[in-house]
């Protein structure tokens, strides 16, 4: 294949629409979570990934796994935990079983925000991909974003 070769290039014209759509979608989603609740998209996210945790096998992630749910390097991961700790919506602690390891936890005050910053996602993201859906480009990817349904796992 070489660069010219029109297979490389529908790949990489697919590839900037995907990326385009996913950088609209984040940013709408950004500014409407930044003015209605002081949240950034990242912040939004980890609170949401952490909340899910159950005490029932498995159920406490660990640093690892939390960064690789909301797609951010461990140490980013933890320099974004230590500032919502300072922020009083998440705390740490250690692992009863493995005094190594410390899991973190939304706080009641993190779960109220998250509850009352929910349906503002929901809606940006809704906006988002509506807006998206009147560009040619990128409605046949807007189509398959919403006709995804990822099962979720069952809590203990």
């Amino acid at each position: 294949m070489t660069a010219t070769d029109p297979a490389l290039t529908a790949l990489a014209q697919g590839w900037c629409a995907l990326s385009l759509l996913h950088g609209r979608i984040e940013a709408h989603i950004e500014r409407a979570l930044q003015t209605r609740h002081d949240l950034s998209v990242r912040e939004y996210s980890l609170l949401d990934v952490l909340s899910r945790q159950h005490d029932g096998e498995g159920g406490h992630l660990q640093m690892k796994q939390v960064a690789d749910a909301v797609v951010l390097s461990q140490s980013a991961t933890t320099r974004l935990v230590t500032r919502l700790e300072d922020r009083g919506l998440l705390a740490r602690y250690l692992c009863r079983t493995d005094r190594r390891g410390i899991y973190t936890d939304v706080t009641e005050t993190g779960l109220k925000l998250l509850e009352e910053a929910r349906p503002t996602n929901d809606s940006a993201l809704r906006e988002a991909l509506d807006t998206a859906a009147g560009n040619p480009e990128l409605e046949p990817l807007v189509r398959v974003v919403e006709s995804l349904r990822v099962p979720v796992p069952a809590q203990a």
